[in-house]
């Protein structure tokens, strides 16, 4: 396998940094170009120091000072502003693009990528989840690829490679169930944001992980998984599986059913995703069969956990739906980390935005982003 050069938009997140974990395992496979961060200056300028990385890119342009001034003995060219990340991913010395962005900020990037033909190795799912039918149409104008990170759409590509063009039937989308998958409601109400961290799986970032508790999530992966295969939403399932063993499943109409699992770990996918087609030891903990006791499957609870139900409702709905979705859920679940709102104003808040959105059926990017602003500043409304 050829040695891949690599930019990392949101080197020092949670997906980021375990990229990095998977590139220090093959520094013979891989060589670290650029790497991105909004602001931990300080992670970044050590990152850039480990990994002898040409450009480094604070996307808040106020630490620019800073990362400056730690990379100044070094070779390392210090950048700042997401234009200089938009403009830095058409190098020629980049071969694939980590997505690794939280929230909506990932999009022009992702977008400038894929307008590059880059390799694009997505984890932020809200750059799918708000624009996905403008960014796949961009990856195909431009024949750029896109390889998911996300351990459910990566379980479901590695799944599609052993179809052999045959036609998919259903696929099956799992859900861990999060941190209060056995609470009542009335306990989930009174959640902190601590006890919503506590994700009984997976490591993962704070947005994320809160995401999960809520289960909007898996809501936004449903909408991912219809962008990314081409499958209508009424053909994804929704399982819940506490074991987060078996990442997903697709469902043939003869009634077989492949399922891809392996220890809840993103090295996984991420290693996946950056030697594809190749698999390459990623240094997750192997699955031991004898230590599993069951595999255990549920339906999911739209009551407990509506955010869920209003991602069905945004793709059905189809549209700028889904951004104003996303927009109004960033603003949220910010609010419950810093404790201003309670567990269930994160739906209640979403779904007044979702149902008093300025409708476009055919968005166009400038759509997206005015979406994206307008409903931010009405959510944050309501939280006032």
């Amino acid at each position: 396998m050829k040695k891949r050069r690599i930019a990392i938009l949101g080197s020092t997140g949670s997906i980021g940094t375990q990229t990095l974990d998977v590139v220090r395992l093959h520094p013979e496979l891989f060589e670290v170009e650029m790497i991105a961060a909004g602001n931990n200056t300080a992670l970044l300028a050590s990152q850039a120091a480990e990994f002898d990385v040409n450009n480094v890119v604070i996307c808040n342009e106020e630490r620019y000072p800073q990362l400056a001034e730690a990379l100044k003995d070094s070779d390392s060219k210090a950048w700042a502003g997401v234009d200089s990340l938009c403009s830095l991913v058409w190098s020629d010395a980049v071969d694939i693009v980590v997505g690794a962005m939280v929230g909506f900020s990932g999009l022009r990037p992702t977008l400038a990528a894929l307008e590059a033909g880059k390799t694009v190795a997505l984890a932020n799912k809200e750059t799918l989840v708000a624009a996905g039918e403008l960014v796949t149409r961009t990856m195909r104008e431009h024949n750029a690829v896109i390889l998911p990170v996300d351990s459910e759409h990566s379980a479901i590509f590695q799944c599609l490679l052993g179809a052999q063009g045959n036609p998919v039937e259903r696929i099956h989308l799992t859900a861990s169930g999060g941190p209060f998958r056995t609470w009542e409601k009335s306990r989930i109400a009174a959640a902190s944001a601590s006890d919503a961290l506590k994700h009984p799986n997976w490591s993962m970032g704070a947005k994320v992980t809160i995401d999960s508790a809520t289960m909007m999530n898996k809501g936004f992966e449903l909408i991912e998984a219809k962008w990314l295969f081409d499958v209508p939403p009424g053909d994804i399932n929704v399982v819940v599986h506490p074991e987060s063993v078996i990442h997903s499943m697709v469902e043939f109409r003869d009634g077989a059913i492949i399922a891809q699992m392996g220890c809840p770990d993103m090295r996984g996918p991420i290693s996946f995703a950056l030697a594809f087609p190749a698999r390459i030891p990623s240094g997750i903990r192997k699955l031991d069969f004898a230590t599993l006791s069951s595999l255990s499957f549920e339906t999911p609870d739209t009551e407990r956990f509506p955010n869920l139900r209003l991602a069905c409702e945004a793709i059905e709905r189809g549209g700028n739906a889904p951004c104003a979705l996303n927009a109004a859920n960033e603003v949220t679940v910010d609010a419950y980390l810093k404790g201003r709102i309670g567990f269930y104003d994160i739906s209640r808040i979403n779904e007044l935005c979702l149902s008093g959105l300025n409708f476009a059926r055919n968005p166009s990017l400038e759509d997206i982003f005015e979406t994206d602003a307008e409903v931010a500043k009405i959510a944050d409304g309501y939280i006032n």
